[in-house]
């Protein structure tokens, strides 16, 4: 039996910036991402995956306030619309995963769960919220839309446009996690914490859904460090973490330790909303298990380059 390795899926593996947001597009993409994570399948390494939703629970939002616009029909809390999209994308890894190991002549279960994530009520991130989701928009449709709903949109670093922001609490606690270390030691592909988890909490042994979006690599790196993973990758869409990112001095970091990431934390040099959850969630997994977590994009993956954090 190989390691055990947790593996965050960033909203790229599923969905690129140009794209529509077609079934058919978000197919080719997670089964070109299954083809990277397949090294870790003929390693025979447990595989635990995390994934995003950001563009996914956007649009399933825009569905249904188009439906109660339309039709009359309720449209449904944040909490719901992230259970809807656990559901969806992990059926779209299953499949994705199906088809190139039918490839490979591999066959291995893949188990989606539905997870919830316990969050603390008072967290103050629902005061600030900074998590972006849905589609971009112009800054004229932003501002519309804002003052027609009372929402929050910011600008995305890299100047794709403008996107809504909602809270991003922190988990505290990942619901069943001891059924997804079970199934992962019997041989089973899990996909877990999807979106960040459906985020709850919990008062008085009442479990009530929130409207927030959990931090999916903050989750991920929850989960790992609860079912005491051998490994932590985040993935996402550049090959390494960068310091100087898009300057003239750019510089790319290859093996850097906790202390270092830290200092260019406190320095700036990682976008909220983008670079900075990555690099902390890889923090809290290598302080928690002194273990190595690493952030690349899926040919980094096959290539072994990237962004090594060690302690």
């Amino acid at each position: 039996m190989g390691k055990l390795v947790v593996v965050a899926l960033g909203g790229n593996a599923l969905l690129r910036s140009n794209q529509k947001g077609t079934f058919q597009e978000q197919l080719q993409n997670v089964e070109e991402t299954c083809e990277a994570l397949m090294e870790f399948v003929k390693n025979d390494d447990r595989l635990v995956i995390g994934h995003g939703n950001g563009p996914q629970v956007g649009n399933v939002m825009l569905q249904h306030e188009a439906g109660h616009k339309t039709f009359g029909l309720p449209a449904m809390p944040m909490d719901y619309c992230v259970s809807e999209t656990q559901g969806s994308i992990g059926y779209l890894i299953g499949m994705g995963f199906h088809r190139v190991m039918a490839k490979a002549g591999v066959n291995k279960n893949v188990v989606t769960m539905v997870t919830e994530v316990v969050v603390d009520k008072n967290d103050p991130m629902f005061g600030n919220p900074t998590k972006p989701v849905g589609p971009y928009y112009t800054k004229e449709e932003a501002d519309a839309l804002a003052a027609a709903t009372g929402t929050r949109y910011n600008e995305d670093p890299r100047g794709r446009g403008w996107r809504k922001v909602v809270p991003s609490p922190k988990p505290l606690r990942i619901e069943n996690i001891d059924i997804v270390r079970q199934l992962a030691d019997n041989g089973n592909i899990v996909v877990t914490v999807g979106g960040g988890g459906i985020p709850v909490v919990v008062d008085n042994g009442i479990v009530t859904g929130v409207e927030a979006v959990i931090d999916k690599d903050l989750a991920s790196s929850l989960a790992a460090v609860q079912i005491n993973a051998d490994a932590f990758y985040i993935l996402t869409d550049v090959p390494q973490v960068y310091v100087n990112f898009k300057k003239e001095n750019q510089k790319a970091l290859s093996d850097v330790t906790v202390d270092e990431m830290k200092h260019y934390l406190a320095e700036g040099q990682f976008t909220e909303g983008s670079m900075a959850p990555k690099v902390r969630a890889a923090i809290a997994f290598v302080e928690a298990t002194g273990k190595e977590a690493f952030i690349t994009d899926a040919q980094g993956l096959v290539s072994k380059t990237g962004t090594k954090i060690r302690r």
